[in-house]
């Protein structure tokens, strides 16, 4: 009975902090538009970019990234995995494809692109060994 009762505790411990991305531009516009929420566009490699996973690992879900972002932001997630077994639909990848072609026309991973509740381009943060309370500093100097 105790064991059932760990097992459940870490299952909703670890999905407590665990970040609530959007995969979808429009719809992330439209929420970050009615909750006067920035957005936060982040291109990954989610199976095959090193500083991506460390970033995804280190950051955007660390308790105190988490917990601004819950308040603060709309994560969306343009990802472009390269394993067979993560691929994406092929509307999800057309999307991500466009969304690229517009927002990271040089290609780099990881690239965050800071807009706000309208859409707007306010900043960009390419990849940055920082703490999560670092990058939130960053991040806020976007919204001022």
């Amino acid at each position: 009975m105790k064991f059932k009762i760990i097992i459940t505790f870490l299952f909703f411990a670890t999905n407590i902090y665990s970040q609530n991305w959007e995969t979808n531009f429009e719809v992330s516009k439209n929420r970050a538009e009615k909750e006067k929420k920035f957005i936060i566009m982040v291109f990954q490699g989610s199976d095959w970019c090193a500083p991506c996973m460390k970033l995804d690992r280190e950051i955007w879900t660390s308790i105190e990234f988490v917990n601004f972002s819950d308040e603060n932001l709309v994560m969306l997630k343009v990802d472009f995995p390269k394993k067979r077994k993560n691929k994406l639909s092929k509307i999800q990848q057309e999307h991500n494809n466009n969304l690229a072609e517009k927002y990271n026309t040089v290609g780099y991973f990881p690239f965050i692109v800071i807009m706000d509740f309208n859409g707007n381009v306010v900043g960009t943060i390419s990849n940055k060994k920082k703490s999560a309370m670092e990058y939130i500093e960053i991040i806020e100097s976007f919204q001022s």
